[in-house]
């Protein structure tokens, strides 16, 4: 799985539509394979973008858990000192 897609669902604040949207569009990428299509597949990929899109924001406002909501500034430190110890 591409790494550039995060985990959106139990935040709190909740993702955002563009949060959402960049990791519809992520997910687009790695499927086909290009960051950017050519003229003649701009429709379907952007279409795809569109419909995973749609599908991701049914799904993240529709989990629900017992879990308590996660913090974005503890989860980014969390990320950051797993990069530095992966790179260091």
């Amino acid at each position: 799985m591409c790494r550039n897609i995060k985990t959106l669902a139990n935040f709190d604040p909740p993702a955002t539509d563009d949060e959402i949207r960049a990791s519809a569009l992520q997910f687009v990428r790695k499927l086909s394979g290009t960051a950017r299509p050519s003229r003649a597949n701009e429709a379907a990929f952007n279409q795809a973008v569109d419909d995973v899109t749609a599908v991701a924001r049914r799904l993240v406002h529709s989990i629900e858990t017992h879990a308590p909501p996660r913090n974005r500034e503890q989860e980014a430190r969390k990320a950051h000192e797993r990069a530095r110890r992966r790179f260091a």
